[in-house]
């Protein structure tokens, strides 16, 4: 765990060192849980932005886009149940004055059991071998299952907790299980309290004439309230989704793991609207669409889970979420939830307006029901950059930093480096440049050696280099050279953009989806 942790400082400071992320307002000493997208953050931000969004909309003709205001009617959050019910379970250490989420620290105890599974099942495959059953060690093992008792028992404890909303039990397991705070080592535990997350602010001119406003604190509502619009003016047929890409603001009180749980995020959603009775098929489809859309960037079918909610949110009737191995373990990268009518019917109640769908085929309005994908970008970012992330060991001792990023989603694709900087090198290089910008972000770099350049290269993920030298000016071929495997070839400068834009093409993304 702590070679996981050194990992993730590794990775926050790799982020900040090639122009990634950086702490919001640094100068000013920083804001909490907030940070700003650096030079080539922002480009694989905006292409991973780019494939979810032309996987929705290119990919199902029944799947539209819209882009909904930030600011909405208070109404809206009353309709949607968060001013009501959005409510994190806080508990605080006395010795520390740290504040936690009493949820995670009891998640965190139920990791611990599974840890301790996990290391006996490692140390008995080392003791046996090829020979070694993983399957009926982990149904016989003695240690194994008392452990596994222990996860069943804490789990049934936890979920009843959840779903009674029972305060005080919360607080009884974290005293039961001996959790203790991470910064005092004491259990000097406060009772839990619940703490909304909205972040609130006035619109209007006067104090007395202010409309009491709210930042979203997610983007689905700005779909659900548009249903009707979007529907009548694109004469959509059932099924259909709407899908967007959009900020949201929470007000974290324990916000932490870098850009994993921020106050200021973006999400990526599509709700589809299905008939009453077909939700749980379509559940099943999506959950299955877009466990192939995360397989595709070839980071490791292994780093990927299903994980079924212990509580379900009042709305919902099915959910499951998306797990990725994190450096801090396997975290929810995106949700998959059938939330039934509760939405377009909480808002015909709350407006007054009648929001159905008039049938053709059966001859009959009704209230859609809703399945709904929701990504964090921000978190997706962080998923991509901890399995792209490598330290190689080189023969002599060298160790090279390499992001080994999906080439569609890399910040720059292509850095032309032109062998020295005289004897129309330079002037070879840029025409090279000139051409080939018009199909991708390309890089032009001449400072240093060039062993030097392709580290830095190696560093933010670009997946080609070509060196233009001497021979170049005669033969107009050029070295190039692949991120991953450190090989080179010899091309001629015409075949540059056929070779490269296969290679990074979107649309090749999107093809790995239908194959999988």
């Amino acid at each position: 765990m702590a070679q996981q942790e050194d990992v993730f400082k590794k990775l926050v400071s790799h982020c900040k060192e090639y122009g990634f992320v950086f702490p919001s307002s640094e100068i000013y000493d920083g804001l909490g849980a907030v940070y700003d997208y650096g030079q080539n953050g922002v480009e694989l931000k905006n292409n991973i932005k780019k494939y979810w969004w032309d996987s929705m909309t290119l990919m199902n003709e029944n799947v539209v886009g819209i882009d909904s205001a930030i600011f909405m009617h208070p109404t809206i959050w009353k309709a949607s149940g968060h001013v009501d019910a959005f409510n994190d379970p806080l508990i605080d250490n006395k010795d520390s004055k740290k504040r936690y989420r009493a949820d995670v620290l009891i998640e965190e105890q139920i990791a611990k059991f599974e840890d301790k599974i996990n290391k006996e099942t490692e140390k008995a495959a080392k003791r046996f071998g090829d020979a070694f059953d993983e399957k009926q060690f982990r149904e016989t093992n003695p240690r194994v299952l008392e452990n596994q008792a222990k996860i069943d028992e804490l789990h049934a404890r936890f979920a009843k907790a959840l779903n009674d909303n029972d305060l005080a039990d919360l607080r009884q397991i974290i005293l039961d299980y001996e959790i203790v705070c991470p910064v005092s080592g004491t259990r000097n535990w406060t009772e839990v309290r619940q703490f909304n997350l909205m972040f609130a602010t006035e619109m209007g001119s006067t104090a007395d004439g202010a409309l009491k406003v709210y930042l979203r604190p997610e983007t689905a509502q700005g779909i659900f309230v548009n249903f009707l619009n979007v529907q009548k003016s694109g004469r959509m047929k059932i099924p259909f989704g709407i899908a967007q890409i959009g900020k949201a603001f929470r007000n974290e009180i324990v916000a932490r793991q870098f850009i994993f749980r921020m106050r200021e995020f973006e999400q990526m959603e599509m709700q589809f609207f299905v008939r009453p009775g077909e939700e749980l098929e379509w559940f099943a489809k999506w959950k299955e669409t877009r466990l192939k859309w995360h397989k595709a960037l070839g980071l490791g079918d292994t780093k990927y889970r299903y994980h079924d909610h212990e509580k379900l949110a009042h709305y919902a009737n099915a959910a499951t979420d998306i797990e990725f191995e994190m450096p801090f373990g396997f975290k929810e990268v995106e949700g998959i939830h059938s939330r039934t009518d509760f939405d377009l019917s909480s808002h015909e109640q709350y407006s007054g307006k009648k929001i159905q769908y008039f049938d053709p085929e059966l001859n009959k309005s009704y209230v859609p029901y809703v399945i709904e994908t929701s990504i964090g970008v921000d978190r997706m970012f962080l998923s991509i950059m901890a399995g792209s992330y490598c330290e190689e060991t080189l023969e002599g001792g060298d160790i090279r930093v390499v992001l080994k990023l999906p080439p569609a989603l890399a910040p720059v694709k292509l850095a032309v480096l032109p062998l020295v900087k005289k004897d129309g090198l330079p002037e070879k290089a840029r025409e090279i440049m000139d051409n080939l910008k018009f199909n991708f972000n390309c890089q032009y770099d001449e400072k240093d050696t060039v062993g030097k350049r392709y580290r830095r290269q190696d560093a933010i993920g670009t997946p080609y280099c070509v060196t233009v030298d001497y021979d170049s000016l005669n033969d107009n071929c050029v070295t190039i050279r692949y991120r991953d495997t450190m090989e080179q070839e010899r091309v001629p400068v015409a075949e540059l953009e056929n070779i490269i834009s296969d290679k990074v093409s979107m649309k090749n993304l999107l093809k790995q989806i239908a194959k999988l």
